[in-house]
């Protein structure tokens, strides 16, 4: 008589985004993994405020209130562009860098006035991405990983994929802009992408291992 197996559920995991770009990038490249994906903005899950002072402290604070209002197991990432010749900035206020609820186009006109005196060789920049994963409200020992993406800042736009400061993120090693990428390259390039790809290695690992905990008990 054959051996019956029985398959372990898939777990809910919660991505603390409520962008359908971002959730789609994340479904992809969490595929191989034993987890059902939803983001939180599905679940009517408000996502907090960031009160962090680092990429590090927005990523845990988001998956700890994602996981806690849902109870599910949770991923959330916090990134932005760090622009060498402003300190770093905008950094962790990427988003809201022209004040809370600015957009993309008030965001890049306050970046290009304060790089207005910055000639084109000083404006080395990059995109930063941490990701942080619990697998449940409670984890007491929560997965991160961390990305990162060197490019230069443009006086002028190119292209019209992306967002954010995409269009002014030029790559010298490719003559483009994120903005002028195919959404494939970028993925498989970015921050986030990077980033991802290494948090994916420790959920594998992790999952690995619980496995061979539940064989050997």
């Amino acid at each position: 008589m054959p051996h019956n197996s029985v398959r372990a559920p898939r777990k809910r995991l919660v991505v603390a985004t409520s962008s359908p770009g971002k959730l789609r990038e994340f479904r992809t490249l969490l595929q191989d993994l034993p987890f059902d994906i939803v983001s939180q903005g599905e679940l009517g899950v408000v996502a907090p405020q960031e009160t962090g002072y680092t990429f590090l402290d927005n990523a845990m604070l988001k998956a700890r209130h994602a996981a806690r209002a849902t109870n599910f197991a949770a991923i959330a990432d916090d990134s932005g562009l760090e622009v060498d010749a402003l300190g770093g900035a905008p950094g962790v206020y990427s988003a809201r860098y022209a004040g809370v609820g600015a957009d993309d186009a008030r965001n890049n006109a306050k970046l290009l006035a304060a790089l207005g005196a910055i000639p084109a060789a000083s404006r080395s920049a990059r995109y930063r991405c941490v990701l942080v994963f619990l697998a449940g409200p409670d984890d007491p020992a929560p997965l991160s990983a961390e990305g990162t993406w060197e490019g230069v800042i443009l006086p002028v736009p190119r292209g019209s994929g992306g967002f954010g400061y995409d269009p002014y993120f030029w790559l010298p090693d490719l003559h483009m802009t994120a903005a002028e990428l195919d959404p494939t390259d970028k993925n498989r390039l970015s921050h986030r992408g990077v980033a991802l790809r290494a948090l994916c290695g420790l959920l594998a690992a992790r999952e690995r291992m619980a496995a061979s905990y539940g064989r050997v008990r």
